[in-house]
């Protein structure tokens, strides 16, 4: 059985998974009784096939912490990701209006100013395509099909340490001597 996610006039859908618990999910309950999970995060999935997106769907259904987007092809998940960037984006290489790597292209400054973190979605063992996007700045890339292990074990690790590099960014920019510098407009130079 496949349905297609519900579209709005931003693009692709919003999810919000409800929760269960799994072997190995990390937790602990605040003072309402709601589960926090160690994962937690922004995640736009851009894959064509709805069998794919239902899969990575329903393997996040655990956590739900994660605001999973989701969208069919290439242009739209870089219009969705130039919206509101997510921490993670989950790319099909194989899409059907523009290759992966046109849409790893289009958000290179994005992933070079480590606004998002991007993980290749691939069949393929290892292509001339795949070198060039993790040249660009994709992170990793996962052989599809997707296994429950892979999302639910290395996506909370990718969501971490996209934490971590966000907090030592914001900490680098505060202390004395750093190389940001900021210049009024009109300021004598």
């Amino acid at each position: 059985m496949t349905r297609e996610a519900p579209r709005d006039e931003h693009g692709p859908a919003r999810i919000h998974a409800p929760f269960h618990m799994t072997e190995g999910t990390v937790m602990d309950m605040n003072k309402t009784g709601t589960p926090h999970c160690e994962m937690w995060g922004s995640v736009l999935c851009i894959e064509d096939d709805p069998i794919s997106r239902e899969l990575v769907e329903a393997l996040l259904t655990a956590f739900p912490q994660v605001d999973l987007r989701l969208a069919a092809d290439g242009r739209s998940g870089i219009r969705a990701a130039l919206a509101s960037m997510p921490d993670v984006i989950l790319l099909d290489m194989h899409l059907p209006d523009i290759s992966g790597l046109e849409v790893v292209r289009a958000l290179s400054q994005h992933m070079a100013e480590g606004r998002c973190q991007v993980i290749l979605l691939t069949v393929d063992k290892l292509t001339i395509d795949i070198v060039k996007a993790m040249s660009l700045g994709a992170r990793e890339y996962w052989i599809k099909p997707l296994s429950l292990d892979r999302l639910q074990g290395d996506l909370p690790r990718v969501l971490r340490t996209r934490r971590a590099e966000q907090h030592d960014a914001a900490e680098s920019s505060l202390r004395p001597g750093s190389r940001w510098i900021s210049v009024s407009p009109g300021a004598p130079h």
